[in-house]
């Protein structure tokens, strides 16, 4: 198994403390530790999740179309791949017709990463995983250098709302060249303005990362604030956050946080998009053409393939 580590453990231990100690855990620290690993996967295959996966079956259903631009092997970037499982859709489906792929997963969780490269390995495709931090754009930039163009590049499970998304689509944009093709999914915003459907496993995940460092469901409370974003029209995010009923000392390696009672720690966040503002994002944002764009039956979320 081939990986290549851009971010290291010793500065996600380093970030991580510096983090807790700033009381605002960023999105990479919910996918390190063993007990984010496995809440991560719980939630991820729960049913209320297979809008999202009906859309990469539409698209694999559509592969011959997505792939006209490559006339030789299909070089497959995946920012944000997770398990590889919805990646594997695809690759799949590419396989199967008989077209040359070489793999390149990018996470920034060793054990994810592991677990995507090692799925497509069993489809007998070359693979090489990337650990990087997709939110640094030095490091989205290696990424996409992973492989020239044209170049087929995929973000899925709404990674996109899980950071800034108007500062990621851009650098997205910014790395994608003539030829290449980018699949991006996000999920939608009801149109009565309500908050989006929580899953049952959205409090054990935002705990997740704080669990690890031992602190514990009994000891606070989470809670999930949702608000619309005035930095553009459509946009709207959930925030979830920790406060304790009692002090805590969270130990992050050698060091020890005190987090006193009643304090708040910011933990994950999601956002959500109108139809519109997802276009608008692609577009105006981004830089980027609009090809195709898929929806769930649920309409719940959205996925789109995007040119420069």
């Amino acid at each position: 198994m081939k990986i290549e580590v851009v971010l290291t453990e010793a500065e996600i231990v380093q970030e991580l403390s510096e983090a807790v100690e700033a009381r605002d855990l960023p999105e990479k620290f919910f996918y390190w530790s063993p007990l984010s690993v496995h809440a991560w996967l719980v939630r991820a295959s729960d049913p209320a999740f297979a809008g999202w996966r009906h859309c990469w079956k539409l698209l694999a259903e559509r592969s011959d179309w997505l792939l006209e631009p490559f006339s030789g092997a299909v070089p497959v970037i995946s920012f944000g791949a997770g398990d590889g499982t919805t990646d594997r859709v695809l690759l799949d489906r590419v396989r199967a017709s008989g077209r040359e792929q070489k793999y390149f997963p990018v996470d920034a969780s060793q054990a994810l990463l592991e677990m995507a490269c090692a799925g497509a390995e069993d489809l007998d495709i070359e693979t090489a995983g990337i650990k990087a931090d997709i939110s640094s754009p030095m490091h989205l930039v290696f990424a996409s250098d992973a492989a020239e163009s044209p170049k087929l590049m995929l973000m899925g499970g709404n990674t996109l709302g899980g950071f800034d998304p108007l500062d990621l689509v851009r650098h997205l944009g910014e790395n994608l060249h003539e030829g290449d093709r980018l699949v991006i999914d996000a999920e939608m915003q009801p149109s009565n303005g309500s908050a989006p459907f929580e899953d049952d496993g959205l409090c054990q995940f935002a705990l997740a990362p704080l669990a690890s460092l031992g602190a514990s469901a009994d000891e606070g409370e989470v809670r999930c604030d949702h608000r619309r974003d005035d930095s553009m029209e459509g946009l709207y995010v959930t925030a979830a956050r920790f406060r304790p009923s009692r002090d805590l000392r969270l130990t992050v390696s050698d060091h020890e946080v005190l987090v006193e009672r009643g304090e708040n720690i910011n933990l994950s966040f999601r956002y959500t998009f109108t139809a519109e503002a997802f276009r608008e994002l692609i577009g105006r944002q981004g830089g980027m053409r609009l090809l195709e764009e898929i929806t769930s039956p649920d309409g719940r979320y959205m996925l789109a393939v995007c040119s420069r």
